[in-house]
């Protein structure tokens, strides 16, 4: 049997301890990535603002627990034949949870993670602000088939203008968005900070992760708004093509916010966090301007992302409420023939993938969709199983392919080891 906690402090990537007395600081500009990573993500709001999302003032969801050895389960995944034990110290874990028929399995925490820590969901923070987007469609504030300046009328004037708010849940809108359109006067200086230099890290200073000089470069976008109100040209015909860009999400969460005249940590505290019936408060940075980061920002505990799984795997009902419609993720699991065809080789780890209203597809047959976050963040959920896990990691690198097909035969090898017992 598992034991409840694995703490291995030493770190699988063998880095010093940079909390200790004489440890090297760890910089503003750089904070996020490694080798600061393995414990920055479970620290956030130490080093960019952010703000609380209330987590359930009813009752808790239990989570009762059915605990099985899985360490010796054996798979194989890119040409090598290892064992779940070997996989969870080799792929930089931090917490790593696996739900079947309603109960856990399993539940580990490494590199000093607890049941109490809030880590960094990365890009599946996309995924729950979809959640989120859905629970406002269905109550009628939202028509999906409408165009986004339909909301947002100041887009009128960016590649936005004739992109309905489908294509962007798809990322399928054809706007361009690259580091010319939204950061000509960026710093050289700034670049060997980063162990790869894309647009998400040039976001990261207007959105208040990274430090800015303002008075040096004073035109330089000042928060998400600004970055979305520079998008002006278009590369493709909307719903043409799927291209993955992060800002996409926070269109939607201004859509949101617009709709409802609330601010979005409100929206998640009280349409979706506190309903599902969370145990601990999340929360989520925010710019300049206190618009929350909802293509990247969110943490929660480990346990209350297995919530969020088990929403699912529930058709949105927990607590004998209707939290998310059931329509809504039917349909995100049944993505179009369209969608399946334009998402094509755009994840080589997912074959017969596609994706759908922020979240991905990674099996059209079994419905099984995840979230799925930069250094390892994924919430895989498999309605046909009634099975799901969690992984939280800090993966010194990307590398998205190669680990993410270990981590889908690694959680394919538990699945069917639970189906077949």
């Amino acid at each position: 049997m598992n034991p409840l906690y694995r703490v291995n402090d030493a770190g699988s990537d063998g880095q010093p301890d940079p909390m200790s007395p004489g440890a090297r600081m760890i910089p503003r500009t750089g904070w996020d990535i490694s080798p600061y990573s393995r414990w920055t993500w479970q620290r956030v709001r130490e080093w960019t603002p952010t703000a609380s999302i209330r987590s359930s003032r009813g009752p808790v969801l239990p989570l009762p627990q059915r605990l099985s050895d899985i360490d010796g389960i054996e798979f194989e995944a890119n040409g090598r034949r290892s064992t779940i034990r070997q996989f969870l110290d080799s792929s930089f874990t931090d917490g790593f949870l696996v739900l079947s028929r309603g109960e856990i399995i399993s539940e580990t925490y490494m590199n000093g993670m607890e049941p109490h820590t809030q880590h960094l969901a990365m890009s599946m923070s996309k995924s729950i602000t979809g959640t989120l987007f859905g629970i406002l469609v269905h109550k009628g504030l939202i028509d999906t088939d409408s165009l986004v300046t339909r909301y947002l009328p100041e887009l009128e004037a960016t590649a936005y203008r004739q992109a309905k708010v489908q294509h962007v849940l798809d990322m399928t809108a054809g706007v361009k968005y690259s580091v010319a359109n939204t950061a000509p006067y960026i710093d050289e200086q700034l670049k060997p900070a980063a162990t790869w230099w894309e647009n998400e890290h040039i976001e990261k200073l207007a959105m208040g992760w990274w430090p800015m000089d303002y008075a040096k470069y004073p035109d330089y976008p000042k928060n998400t708004w600004e970055i979305i109100l520079r998008l002006t040209e278009q590369e493709a015909p909307h719903g043409a093509r799927f291209s993955y860009r992060g800002i996409e999400n926070d269109v939607l969460g201004f859509i949101m916010q617009r709709v409802t005249g609330k601010m979005l940590p409100e929206l998640f505290s009280s349409e979706l966090w506190g309903p599902m019936g969370a145990e601990e408060d999340a929360y989520i940075t925010v710019d300049q301007a206190r618009f929350a980061l909802t293509d990247g920002g969110f943490n929660a505990t480990l346990r209350d992302y297995a919530r969020f799984a088990l929403l699912h795997l529930r058709e949105g009902k927990l607590n004998g409420k209707q939290i998310v419609p059931s329509e809504w993720i039917e349909k995100t699991q049944r993505a179009s023939d369209d969608l399946f065809r334009i998402f094509g080789g755009a994840g080589s780890h997912l074959p017969k993938g596609a994706y759908h209203n922020t979240f991905w597809i990674e099996d059209r047959e079994r419905r099984a969709f995840m979230c799925s976050g930069y250094g390892g963040q994924l919430i895989y959920i498999d309605p046909q199983a009634d099975f799901a896990v969690v992984k939280l990691s800090h993966y010194p690198d990307d590398g998205v392919s190669g680990r993410s097909a270990e981590a889908l035969a690694a959680i394919h090898a538990i699945r069917d080891m639970l189906a077949g017992r």
